[in-house]
């Protein structure tokens, strides 16, 4: 245990310590988050702090993996995306070559044996081996889950306690399973994302840009590949997705509001989550704090699911999904009314 406590503190400290020197980076080179209708911030802020995560994180993966076919795989893979998503808060990649460039960090940890090798029968709770088609289903794990963390990036301090919420999560589960390696990488991950946060929530000093959330979204992806969806748990697929509850949720509601006001799915807007708890008058902390507290509910409901049998584990689960949809419905995220192309937020809310 106190190995676990070292991985974790030294990430955090790494973190909290050079995140002011990314600031000071940002400005020389021009890494600054100007105000326009899409953003929530009305002054501009130093981007690419994901720099400052990743140094914190791979500080305590370097003290505590082994170098076997895991280490590779997370490390290349994550500074990979890192450098994409750096250059793209410079430059502003186009959609496709951003979406390749994730496909590409995809296959890094495949090439070293990291996939996801069985999901749950959900028929009768009994394991359904996936043999080649595990590897398609690995891609389609990680880029979903780089972009979730991305997309849910709104807000100061959100993305960042989002992600240290939900690698403490499966650090629980891999505790549960005896599993070693995911443990301390999901405190390195925490530990920095957390250290991040100081600077981070708001009024942010700083934000994680592309460059931090593609990469925190990546390794919460890899984490559960190698730990979560490793074990022989009761509902293998499920864990990790409640674990990355918020992000997987407000990218399937978004998908679906699209479709009902007949707008393109890869088109931004304004109501995820956080928007419409900012139209409903709360502030930015309030809003905030509101999505961790549901982030928080949803990694317990994920530890007992792991611990449970089948049978519970479905009933649980039907439970949780049902509370959300109808909380979602309520506030407005199916139907909400897109704002018109250069409509500010604030003019909605």
């Amino acid at each position: 245990m106190l190995n676990y406590i070292f991985v974790f503190i030294l990430s955090l400290f790494i973190s909290l310590v050079l995140t002011p020197l990314v600031r000071k980076v940002a400005v020389r080179i021009g890494a600054v988050d100007l105000p326009n209708s899409r953003r929530i911030n009305k002054h501009p802020v130093r981007t690419i702090g994901g720099i400052a995560i990743y140094l914190g994180f791979s500080a305590g993966m370097l003290y505590s993996i082994p170098f076997n076919k895991l280490f590779p795989g997370i490390f290349l893979g994550g500074t990979f995306n890192l450098i994409v998503g750096i250059i793209d808060d410079l430059y502003e990649m186009s959609a496709h070559l951003k979406f390749f460039c994730q496909i590409t960090a995809a296959l890094i940890p495949i090439l070293f044996n990291i996939r996801i090798e069985f999901i749950t029968n959900p028929l009768s709770g009994g394991m359904i081996y996936l043999s080649y088609w595990g590897i398609p289903l690995t891609i389609l794990w990680i880029v979903s889950i780089t972009n979730t963390v991305n997309l849910v990036d709104g807000l100061d301090g959100l993305a960042a306690g989002i992600s240290a919420i939900a690698a403490l999560t499966l650090f629980f589960v891999a505790l549960q399973e005896g599993q070693i390696n995911a443990a301390v990488l999901s405190l390195a991950l925490a530990g920095s994302a957390l250290g991040f946060l100081k600077y981070n929530f708001h009024p942010a000093k700083i934000f994680m840009g592309d460059a931090g959330a593609m990469f925190c979204g990546y390794i919460l992806a890899v984490i559960a590949v190698s730990g979560a969806l490793k074990s022989a748990a009761t509902v293998t697929l499920v864990v990790p997705v409640l674990a990355l509850g918020v992000p997987i949720l407000d990218t399937i509601f978004a998908i679906i509001r699209r479709i009902y006001n007949g707008k393109p799915i890869g088109e931004a807007d304004h109501g995820h989550i956080h928007h419409r708890l900012l139209a409903l008058g709360f502030s930015q902390r309030q809003a905030v704090l509101g999505v961790y507290v549901i982030s928080i509910f949803l990694g317990i409901i994920a530890l007992i699911i792991n611990g449970s049998d089948f049978n519970i584990a479905l009933i649980l689960l039907g439970f949780v999904l049902t509370v959300l949809i109808y909380g979602a419905w309520k506030i407005g995220i199916f139907t909400v009314e897109l704002p018109a192309e250069g409509t500010s937020l604030e003019n909605k809310v």
